[in-house]
């Protein structure tokens, strides 16, 4: 600034309005001196994982307080994918975290503020938070919301899916599945598995934009209000400091982070919102690169809904620093964060101060070890990551498969295609056995310019808690599953059918095969008759003439979204 002075100083130069309206809020004259920083949450009452944020922004407060500056409170809540499920709400959840980050981004802006903290958890608000501090100039950090305490028997929310389909069927007692309900869920915080929400939360850290040891902090404990605490002090340290993430994220924060992913078995939301934010400094995050880490790093921790563990309990073994202690030797130790320094230090603060044998010591209480949790490299899960890239003439740009789950028996897969333009369709037929074995389910339009992208999860679960289907019946889509997704699902299909691509073509009957190991998903028979790729491709060519897409209705802000959303290989986000 041409004085010389802070952001929110300078302002008050040019706009003396703005001094006697914060006066309006019993800001004092002392106040309005200070070093002025937002914290900005999704705190509401619209899921678990936003509603304890409320109190995490007061003991960012106090941090702000104690070292001198002034915080103000701003909120934006966000929407659950839990809650959007089974109805067009789910249609609203991609687009959200483009809303998010815009509204995220005025609030910064539109006021004097001169460093931010940010504060979230879950599936679309944790990406759109991270968008918008890599688009801002100026200090900025995340505080991650944190786990909710699993249930009995490590019990987790995913439990509903098929408890209510059982209920439905008369399988399941009213009071059964009361039970259910009212233990699965039993504390604030993200969902006890590693879904969307749990995996961007590990991504955050792992990209050094939140504090070591923050992701899926117990949020039923006072680590995590210590966490909030610490970033109220940070963030006045890195405005002194002037602690840009925009001016010193690199490639090496992101492969990290890829890298991380693999060990942790996350999410394949992780494909689209990581490219989205690496957009907003423009590092390029191509889908092969998720690939090709995950067959160079093992899965090292067996997480719910495909797993063992609930993310509360690895947060116990040492969380997102026991993984990176692990992979210590193939990370960029050198790359920078927001508590100023490298990963390479953050690490060895953590072993120095006993941050390890503390968070460690919860374990005794469940009769377990860290190791039990964690494993090394030597020892893994998993040789390799769950997540692989397929291509071929029904996928040229790229498809995404999470192994999580997936019987082995049908990862060479070939069946039977049965096409759908909607998800509420294809539940309906299976739910109503009109599925068979070896059957190929497509649910297309339903990619970011088809519906917006919605998760396919009703659908997912319902062919998981069917056995005698689950091992032969595979789903393709252009749209995207949850983080929570079980059994054989393959997404992201691109290009999608909105913008032409092949499974715009499909037919009923048509022969798919999906072989995993060589990554390949292809049309292979036409009407049930095996057929030549130069068939193929010339049936399709002739379909395409006659074609007629179906018509989505869509309110005015689903409408922009389609009309502007880049490919889900770019990260879905707004081609602006």
């Amino acid at each position: 600034m041409s004085c010389g002075c802070s952001r929110s100083q300078y302002l008050r130069t040019v706009n003396y309005q703005g001094d006697g309206l914060r006066a309006g809020m019993q800001w004092d004259d002392a106040d309005l001196g200070k070093m002025q920083i937002l914290i900005d949450t999704v705190h509401g009452d619209s899921h678990p994982g936003s509603s304890h944020l409320g109190g995490l922004a007061e003991e960012a407060k106090i941090g702000v307080y104690e070292s001198q500056g002034k915080p103000a409170v701003y909120a934006v809540t966000d929407i659950c994918d839990g809650i959007a499920m089974a109805h067009d709400g789910m249609n609203y959840s991609l687009a959200s975290r483009e809303i998010m980050s815009f509204m995220f981004e005025i609030h910064a802006l539109a006021s004097p503020y001169d460093g931010s903290i940010f504060m979230s958890s879950c599936d679309k608000s944790v990406p759109a938070q991270l968008m918008t501090m890599l688009r801002l100039d100026m200090p900025t950090l995340h505080v991650c919301g944190g786990s909710m305490l699993s249930g009995p028997n490590y019990m987790s929310s995913e439990i509903l899916y098929g408890a209510g389909d059982k209920y439905a069927q008369g399988e399941l007692s009213e009071q059964e599945l009361l039970y259910y309900s009212r233990n699965c869920c039993p504390s604030a915080g993200a969902c006890q598995f590693i879904g969307t929400a749990s995996t961007m939360q590990c991504m955050s850290e792992a990209l050094g934009r939140a504090l070591p040891g923050n992701a899926l902090a117990a949020a039923y404990t006072t680590h995590l209000t210590r966490f909030a605490r610490r970033a109220g002090r940070q963030i006045t340290e890195n405005v002194n400091k002037a602690v840009i993430p925009r001016q010193f994220i690199s490639k090496k924060n992101f492969v990290n982070a890829l890298m991380v992913h693999a060990a942790l078995g996350g999410s394949t939301n992780a494909l689209l919102h990581l490219p989205a934010i690496a957009r907003e400094v423009g590092i390029a995050i191509e889908q092969q690169e998720f690939d090709a880490i995950n067959r160079e790093i093992p899965v090292l921790v067996s997480l719910k809904t495909g797993g063992h563990w609930p993310t509360d309990l690895f947060w116990y073994a040492g969380g997102v620093p026991a993984i990176m202690r692990e992979l210590k030797d193939l990370l960029y130790l050198d790359a920078m964060t927001v508590t100023g320094r490298t990963v390479g230090e953050n690490l060895e603060q953590l072993e120095a101060t006993g941050w390890f044998g503390e968070v460690n010591s919860y374990l005794t209480n469940y009769k377990l070890s860290a190791g039990d949790i964690v494993k090394t490299r030597q020892d893994p899960v998993k040789p390799q990551g769950n997540i692989k890239v397929l291509k071929g003439n029904l996928a040229s740009a790229g498809a995404v498969i999470k192994l999580s789950g997936v019987d082995e028996a049908i990862h060479n897969f070939t069946g039977t295609a049965r096409v759908y333009d909607s998800e509420e369709a294809a539940v309906a037929d299976l739910l109503g056995g009109k599925i068979g074995p070896q059957t190929a389910v497509f649910i297309r339009f339903e990619g970011p310019k088809g519906s917006g992208m919605p998760e396919m999860l009703r659908t997912t679960e319902a062919l998981w808690n069917m056995p005698e289907l689950s091992g032969s019946v595979a789903l393709f889509t252009d749209g995207r599953f949850s983080g929570a997704t079980r059994g054989p699902a393959v997404g992201h299909i691109a290009p999608e059918g909105m913008e032409g691509g092949p499974i715009a073509y499909l037919e009923d009957n048509d022969i798919i095969k999906m072989d995993v190991a060589a990554r390949t998903l292809d049309i292979v028979g036409l009407n049930g008759k095996p057929a030549t790729p130069a068939e193929v491709s010339a049936a399709l060519a002739a379909r395409k003439q006659t074609k007629v897409f179906p018509v989505k209705e869509a309110t005015p802000l689903l409408k922009l979204y389609k009309k502007l959303a880049r490919t889900c290989t770019e990260g879905a986000g707004l081609d602006i």
